[in-house]
């Protein structure tokens, strides 16, 4: 198999992630990093050993020009995903593109279908969807290990500092001079949930959803959502919610649970590994192996292997999205219902861990669950 030749589009911050697993792809022999575009060039000890001198540009159709790469990796702030996107296409870069692929679902589309037409593929950045667990929760629901599906949760209590939102001038934003962002806990940190919660209740692609119910809070003094909860109802009638914090009191690996009439399968998205309970068994709990998402595109490109996770694949994540950017501006948390850990710089929603781990448990929304600094927040909803 002849090397492909690769260009990453952001190499720092979570582009730090890329370089490092373009190097363990070239150590393999399965890909070249032939060029970085960064509008401050890297300096040569930013760069991982190993991946050589590439090509440095601000300019990234120049920089895809002069490589003649055949896959770039657009590891960018969310509202320049579709134009890096499209400018790849025009030249038949095929694509690996960071969640969430946009802040729009017009601007999704716009992507999408501009990507189609240029015939290049495209693959989202959703990495829990390359696990191999996804296929075997699948096989195990279809086989009636948990009898009928009745719902999918899905919890995510994870801790930000306040720096984390200072790490960009677009962090924590929704919009940003006149353009849309919409980078909160559901839709960026805490996306995986969502996307793999909607996969794991077959409901991946716009068509599949019907109704979305959003609750937007914050404890931060940010824009966005730092503690969230939507519920998607489906094409099939199953209920998804998703509820998340970056404001745990106890930091913990995020899950996706199917809950069935006769058990429930809990999938550690994070770990690859997968719990089932079921009625008259033990608990049997499995661990899985992962297909790294850019060598899956490499393998499609060179290979004809099928692609893990195509646009179409996130439609269904992009129209939470979209309900979210057109919900009213979160709603901030009195100051009574959170406080600030000053020797961890981070804000925290004493008794969040508990209503996070309730509304994956009982799909219920935060404001159904009895919380003070709920009660009296209405669920924005949307029907589409």
């Amino acid at each position: 198999m002849s090397t492909v030749d690769i260009v990453l589009a952001g190499a720092r911050g979570h582009g730090r992630w890329h370089l490092e697993n373009i190097r363990r792809l070239q150590d393999k022999g399965i890909v070249r990093l032939a060029g970085i575009c960064e509008l401050t060039p890297l300096t040569g000890d930013e760069i991982p050993e190993g991946l050589g001198t590439p090509e440095q540009s601000a300019d990234f159709g120049a920089l895809l020009d002069s490589t003649g790469a055949r896959i770039a990796v657009i590891c960018t702030p969310i509202p320049t995903h579709t134009d890096l996107a499209l400018a790849a296409a025009s030249r038949g870069v095929h694509l690996l593109l960071e969640k969430p692929p946009a802040p729009s679902y017009a601007e999704f589309r716009r992507m999408a279908d501009g990507v189609a037409a240029a015939g290049v593929a495209c693959q989202i950045g959703f990495q829990s969807l390359g696990s191999h667990a996804v296929p075997a929760i699948r096989e195990l629901v279809e086989e009636g290990a948990i009898g009928e599906v009745t719902g999918i949760g899905g919890a995510g209590a994870w801790a930000r500092a306040e720096a984390y939102y200072r790490r960009a001038p677009w962090a924590g934003k929704r919009r940003m001079n006149g353009v849309d962002v919409i980078d909160g806990a559901l839709t960026n940190p805490l996306a995986h949930a969502v996307a793999t919660a909607l996969a794991l209740g077959d409901a991946s692609r716009a068509e599949d959803v019907v109704r979305i119910e959003t609750e937007l809070l914050r404890a931060n003094d940010i824009e966005s959502d730092d503690t969230s909860c939507v519920r998607v109802t489906t094409a099939n009638g199953l209920q998804v919610t998703v509820a998340v914090t970056l404001c745990a009191e106890d930091p913990d690996e995020p899950y996706v649970v199917v809950h069935g009439d006769r058990g429930r399968i809990t999938y550690w998205y994070k770990q690859d590994r997968v719990l089932l309970q079921r009625a008259g068994h033990g608990p049997e709990e499995y661990e899985y192996g992962r297909t790294d998402l850019l060598e899956n595109l490499v393998d499609h490109v060179t290979d004809g292997a099928g692609l893990l996770v195509a646009p179409d694949a996130t439609g269904a994540f992009m129209k939470v999205v979209e309900a979210i950017r057109l919900a009213p501006d979160p709603t901030p948390l009195p100051a009574t219902a959170w406080h600030l850990l000053p020797d961890e710089d981070r804000r925290v929603v004493p008794g969040i861990d508990g209503l996070v781990a309730a509304a994956a448990d009982s799909l219920a929304l935060y404001s159904e669950l009895g919380a003070d600094w709920a009660r009296p927040h209405v669920a924005n909803e949307v029907s589409t």
